[in-house]
């Protein structure tokens, strides 16, 4: 079973489609690399919405560890599995079997199973205590190294989000730190996922992750090998997105494309996984601090081109999708 990707799969017209940003001048401190980043970021943010970044930083020995996580987590029975589905629906923490959520709300629900953890906080933690929305403690398995991995994992992640945030808050006129504030104690998820192989008789229309777009800032996906990933271009054709050695797969959420007043987009995707074979991926959200209000940057606004949304708090922002992608399941 390999744990990381090591090669290059659905070779075609993604790879020209979907830019790879090498990150080596942000994280370098180079001369001009923080705003060679910011461009290539904000070409690919107007486009297709989609990138791969490599050299990006985070350890490969820490992400072979997360992908064997995952697997050690999803081999688990299923009574241990749900297990840890403790009020889910309000605390976006813990375990989804399969089909238990929908994407794509039209269609029906996923095939694919799920294990969420967010900000790790203590069960007296002042943001719980006083009821912070989805401020909750993290449900862990009982598997030994389980959770320092994870955890390790996530900050890893959290860290290059922040940096490439800071990145595309110059692309968009504003100060490179104008999102640190926003994202020092985020509405983050870190989300492991499992898709078994698809059946051959499934319900109409239904696949591995429906048609959707995510709905935070910016997603860093991790996938293994398998491939499944689509991308739909703004032509509406379906690309079929590669696993690129040494690289994540990064996207626009909703959150940003509001922020920014639809001048950066997000981009429908789903999963597919007809192969015949398990996938697994490792995705990473980050949301803004839930008191943050999202409302259009000042250089993404003009007499000619309104505000389009207006301010909500990331929380509420949040939320509204949340319940959106579940309502089918809990009416069902």
């Amino acid at each position: 079973m390999h744990f990381y990707p090591h090669s290059e799969r659905g070779k075609g017209n993604a790879k020209m489609d979907i830019p790879v940003i090498d990150l080596e001048p942000l994280n370098s401190g180079a001369k001009n690399g923080l705003e060679k980043v910011a461009d290539e970021i904000g070409k690919a943010a107007r486009g297709i919405g989609f990138f791969y970044v490599r050299k990006h930083g985070v350890d490969a020995d820490l992400i072979k560890g997360t992908f064997a996580a995952a697997h050690a987590l999803f081999a688990q029975p299923i009574d241990a599995k749900m297990a840890l589905t403790k009020d889910f629906l309000q605390t976006n923490r813990g375990y989804v079997p399969s089909e238990g959520e929908n994407l794509d709300p039209a269609k029906p629900a996923d095939l694919k199973e799920a294990f969420n953890i967010g900000l790790d906080l203590a069960a007296d933690d002042p943001r719980i205590v006083s009821g912070e929305p989805f401020r909750a403690v993290n449900q862990w398995p009982e598997i030994p190294g389980w959770k320092e991995v994870v955890l390790s994992y996530f900050d890893a992640v959290w860290e290059l989000g922040k940096k490439m945030q800071s990145a595309i808050a110059l692309d968009l006129g504003a100060d490179p730190a104008f999102f640190e504030d926003k994202l020092d104690a985020p509405l983050a998820t870190l989300r492991l996922l499992h898709y078994p192989p698809q059946p051959e008789k499934v319900k109409a229309g239904q696949i591995g992750a429906g048609t959707h777009t995510d709905y935070g800032n910016i997603t860093i996906l991790l996938p293994d090998t398998v491939g499944g990933l689509e991308v739909q271009r703004r032509d509406g054709v379906w690309l079929k997105a590669p696993t690129i050695e040494g690289t994540f797969v990064c996207n626009i959420g909703d959150c940003l494309m509001r922020w920014t007043n639809d001048t950066y987009v997000s981009t429908p995707h789903r999963v597919i996984n007809s192969g015949g074979l398990e996938r697994y991926s490792i995705a990473f959200f980050l949301d803004p601090n839930p008191d943050t209000e999202v409302s259009c940057l000042p250089g993404c606004v003009s007499d000619e081109r309104p505000a389009r949304y207006p301010p909500i708090s990331a929380a509420d922002y949040l939320k509204s999708r949340l319940d959106a992608s579940y309502e089918q399941v809990k009416s069902g």
